[in-house]
């Protein structure tokens, strides 16, 4: 027999038959998230959905979004915690579709890892096969790719794409706000997927704080804290449009608080969220005191304890506030529209913490 000497995908790397491993360890998961809409099954070379379903509308506006979670990913990785990090990535697209009104329909993710390793790939896709479930879509297919040479064999990021659909005349934005709207902000559970960059360089490599290692004012270890899963609140967006008068949702993302609700708040009007309302969490605070960071700096960086807005008339504020309550959501008033005035922005915080 000749023994091949020749250069093979393998020998480069790349393991086809841990990727069809990875693919039959995750299907029982995606299974989970199947929507009537969704045709066929796992390992398409395109995911279907029966668009007829959309006759039921008049006039269907198909909303789309695309993002990862940032670094996020290297305390999951460092923890060795991987069915988590779906979670995060179903919010961070999700939410974003919802705040147009929109229902999410589908979903589909990119993993890219250094190595294959099936387990941990399903891993990733169980959580984003239940964050799926959690916004009420389907996760209708995806990709795992290996890119020895640029990743370490223990490396990995995530991506995702949704696809949500609203009625053209239920499309909220800032067309519909109003002076004297009030602003109701909707508890995160924690940093959410923003921020990760500077929260490491502030505890992990400044402080040299260890992941493993117990915080008495979290009441937990600190990888436990900062793998929080994000909030979703895709499904709780669209109960409160079911039974309140909504205006306009904002997604606290990037940016923190303040530059994401001024991305619906409508020119000539203004924003005044009033931080007495809340406490943030202790995280917040600990990254401030140890990295000696600004208060603006974190505002402009971190959520500081809320992960979604939501603006509706003064009358459908008890509405609102119940709806959510009954939902198990932790929300509250937090501020109001008014005119724009001398305010350059379109929304501010005001008054300290409480």
């Amino acid at each position: 027999m000749t023994e091949t000497t020749g250069a093979s995908y393998a020998g480069a790397g790349v393991d086809i038959e841990a990727g069809d491993r990875a693919v039959e360890l995750m299907k029982e998961w995606v299974k989970k998230t199947r929507r009537p809409e969704v045709l066929g099954g796992l390992g398409g070379f395109a995911g279907l959905f029966d668009a007829s379903a959309l006759k039921r509308y008049e006039r269907p506006l198909l909303a789309s979004a695309t993002d990862g979670v940032g670094t996020k990913v290297d305390i999951a990785r460092q923890l060795g915690v991987y069915d988590t990090i779906g979670h995060d990535l179903v919010a961070m697209v999700m939410d974003d579709i919802v705040v147009c009104g929109a229902e999410p329909l589908f979903m589909t993710d990119y993993i890219c890892v250094g190595k294959v390793h099936p387990e941990r790939v399903a891993a990733i896709v169980k959580g984003i096969a239940e964050g799926c479930v959690l916004a009420g879509c389907a996760l209708v297919g995806g990709e795992t790719a290996e890119h020895p040479g640029l990743l370490g064999a223990d490396d990995f990021d995530v991506a995702g794409a949704g696809t949500g659909v609203v009625e053209a005349d239920r499309l909220l934005g800032a067309d519909r706000i109003r002076t004297g709207d009030a602003v109701i902000a909707m508890a995160s559970s924690g940093l959410h997927s923003n921020g990760y960059s500077l929260v490491r360089h502030v505890l992990l490599n400044r402080a040299g704080m260890s992941l493993d290692a117990r915080v008495e004012e979290l009441g937990r270890t600190l990888g436990e804290e900062l793998l929080e899963p994000t909030k979703i609140y895709s499904l709780d967006c669209l109960a409160l449009m079911r039974t309140a008068e909504v205006h306009a949702f904002s997604h606290v993302t990037g940016g923190g608080l303040a530059a994401n609700l001024a991305r619906v708040v409508p020119d000539g009007l203004h924003a005044v969220v009033d931080r007495s309302t809340w406490t943030p969490g202790a995280i917040f605070d600990l990254v401030g005191r140890t990295g000696d960071v600004e208060r603006l700096e974190l505002e402009k960086t971190l959520n500081m304890g809320v992960g979604m807005i939501a603006v509706v008339p003064g009358e459908s504020v008890d509405v609102a506030l119940a709806t959510l309550a009954d939902r198990g959501v932790d929300a509250w008033v937090a501020g109001e529209i008014t005119e724009r005035g001398d305010h350059t922005t379109g929304a501010e915080l005001v008054g300290d913490y409480a």
